[in-house]
């Protein structure tokens, strides 16, 4: 099924075209036209799975017909956990909508950041993308006003109330006005978001996409028996001897972030950490210098692992091993995104060795090993 069997606009398949999009993934093909038609939807898709365009794109088209709205009220309101996932999605509106005759403001919000300037971009926007603690800060200011939303998107829900959102999210929807389009997407269908499901939706479109195994068949799983004093000179022999590029490398914390990161441009390697303890300004743009492959090797902790989301990252590579066999799936998941082969290296110390089996046998996936014993690092 292609693109232009969905609905969507001339337009709207221009931009597709330019972005490299082929055909459209499952629950694009059922979101987009549940979502033109202004049903409600449930969407439960793992990250990766191209959840975003599929409300993005239909949203984008209805506000075509439609964007005249009162001065700092807004059309569309998206509510996402992360300052990370506020910009990604914000990316995704703007690349879409540079193509629409008619022009669509987007403008993403979130704390950590100063919010004078987000106070003074508040004019005129039609789409507003925010993480709920700063978007009730900008409504307590009157800022923002929430009574002219016709649609409501809570994108990775499961997260969102996971990390305790729950009483703003409440907040929230209680400001909105009662007749609106609501959308609903989740990596899973848990208790909480099973009971905001009903709060929220009203005869909704149910999508919901099962992905086996995280799309861990896609992803090549090489891991690594080595010393701990072993493990630089082996990041370094990896990424040079393989020529590899587009790099993402997991530590434990941000220490050994910033670590890894200064030993592998001592040398001679392009890399930069990201964590929680830089500054936006710093995090936004190294980000975006991985992501259009300025940059080679991104040094991260898990903690920003979901605002890294790139279709055609080829390699993660595990310096340190997760606590949680799920978390280790998900750093891996990185790779291996949206039909797209990857690859996933794990280095595994003496200590590390039981953990490792574990995770494994959560996985129900033997990882093959390497011994680096036999790898000369005299040169790396």
């Amino acid at each position: 099924m292609p693109f232009t069997s969905l609905g969507l606009s001339p337009s709207l398949q221009k931009a597709l075209d330019d972005a490299h999009y082929k055909k459209p993934y499952p629950i694009q093909k059922e979101a987009i036209p549940a979502i033109l038609n202004r049903k409600d939807v449930l969407g439960i898709a793992k990250t990766g799975s191209g959840k975003t365009a599929s409300y993005v794109l239909p949203i984008l088209m209805n506000l075509q017909s439609n964007t005249a709205i009162k001065n700092r009220h807004v059309n569309v309101l998206v509510l996402v956990p992360t300052r990370e996932l506020a910009m990604q999605v914000g990316e995704v509106f703007q690349s879409f909508g540079s193509k629409l005759p008619q022009r669509i403001k987007t403008l993403s919000v979130f704390g950590g950041v100063s919010i004078n300037p987000q106070m003074m971009a508040m004019q005129n926007v039609n789409v507003l993308i925010a993480t709920p603690g700063r978007l009730l800060e900008l409504v307590d200011k009157n800022a923002v006003h929430l009574n002219s939303i016709e649609t409501l998107v809570l994108d990775e829900a499961d997260k969102m109330l996971n990390l305790g959102f729950k009483e703003e999210v409440d907040r929230i929807i209680n400001l909105l006005p009662k007749k609106r389009q609501n959308l609903l997407f989740s990596a899973t269908l848990n208790e909480d978001v099973n009971k905001v499901e009903q709060v929220l939706l009203h005869n909704p479109s149910v999508i919901k996409i099962a992905v086996e195994n995280d799309n861990i068949d896609l992803i090549n799983q090489l891991g690594y028996f080595v010393k701990e004093g072993n493990k630089g000179p082996l990041l370094r022999y990896l990424i040079k001897h393989n020529n590899l590029q587009q790099v993402l490398v997991f530590t434990a914390s941000s220490y050994k972030a910033d670590n890894v990161a200064n030993k592998l441009r001592k040398n001679g390697i392009d890399a930069s950490a990201i964590h929680g303890k830089k500054s936006q300004g710093n995090r936004k743009e190294t980000l975006r210098k991985f992501k259009s492959g300025e940059l080679n090797i991104l040094v991260a902790t898990d903690l920003l692992a979901r605002g890294i989301d790139i279709a055609f990252l080829p390699h993660v590579i595990n310096y340190e091993l997760p606590r949680s066999p799920k978390d280790y799936v998900h750093r891996i998941g990185r790779t291996g995104r949206a039909e797209n082969p990857g690859e996933a290296i794990s280095f595994i110390t003496p200590e590390d060795k039981h953990h490792f089996k574990i995770i494994q046998k959560k996985m129900g996936k033997a990882v093959t090993m390497i011994d680096s014993e036999n790898i000369d690092f005299n040169s790396y």
